[in-house]
């Protein structure tokens, strides 16, 4: 009896541990939603593309996007702006009903450790994707969204659960596959964005959500 009273009490200051040190209440629905905003968001942007001439040039593996329709980099832009307003918009709010559900504190010191490591290599990469827009290098765009997502995935990791060091790694390997078949990088954006998260949200909902229903 006092042996399982001694591992109850350890079980118990191990997670009062793990509360104060890691942000616990990310809700895994949150990343089936944001995938399935993703995937919407590529079927839109590729039709976009398609209907104002975009080329891809196998000879120089390079891509060409016609920007001569004055409105399609506004489009393009209107349509990553939705993307990432519904999928902020949907994590913070099932965030937050799941961290008051828990009786957690939705913003403390490990939520805003969180965020700036979160965001630090987000804006970063947000900023390089601007340079390659700025120099016409519309290609690498996609990869290097990846990437830099991947990075902040995993930097972001250590202050929630290690499971999202795994959908970074995932992100960033596929986007460094990405730099070598130029021209499909929508279609590596919208796996990687779209599909991998949908996977991980999945599994997410299943290992933690679920059980603490």
């Amino acid at each position: 009896m006092e042996n399982e009273k001694y591992l109850q009490d350890l079980s118990e200051i191990r997670q009062m541990m793990n509360r104060s040190s890691r942000f616990i209440s990310l809700s895994g629905l949150s990343g089936v939603f944001a995938g399935c905003y993703a995937l919407l968001g590529a079927v839109v942007a590729k039709t976009l593309l398609r209907d104002n001439g975009s080329v891809y040039n196998q000879d120089y593996n390079s891509v060409t996007v016609n920007f001569s329709n004055s409105n399609l980099e506004l489009q393009l832009l209107m349509v990553a702006i939705g993307v990432l307003i519904l999928a902020i918009g949907t994590a913070v709010f099932l965030t937050t009903r799941k961290a008051q559900k828990n009786g957690q504190k939705i913003w403390d010191a490990t939520s805003k450790r969180l965020m700036i490591n979160f965001f630090a290599p987000l804006i970063a990469g947000g900023l390089f994707c601007l340079v390659l827009l700025q120099y016409d290098i519309i290609g690498l765009i996609a990869p290097c969204m990846l990437i830099f997502y991947g990075l902040a995935l995993i930097h972001a990791s250590k202050y929630t659960f290690n499971d999202l060091k795994s959908l970074g790694y995932a992100n960033l390997i596929l986007g460094l596959i990405a730099t070598q078949f130029i021209g499909y990088g929508l279609y590596f954006w919208a796996l990687g964005f779209g599909f991998f998260h949908i996977v991980y949200g999945i599994w997410m909902h299943n290992k933690y959500d679920r059980k603490n229903a």
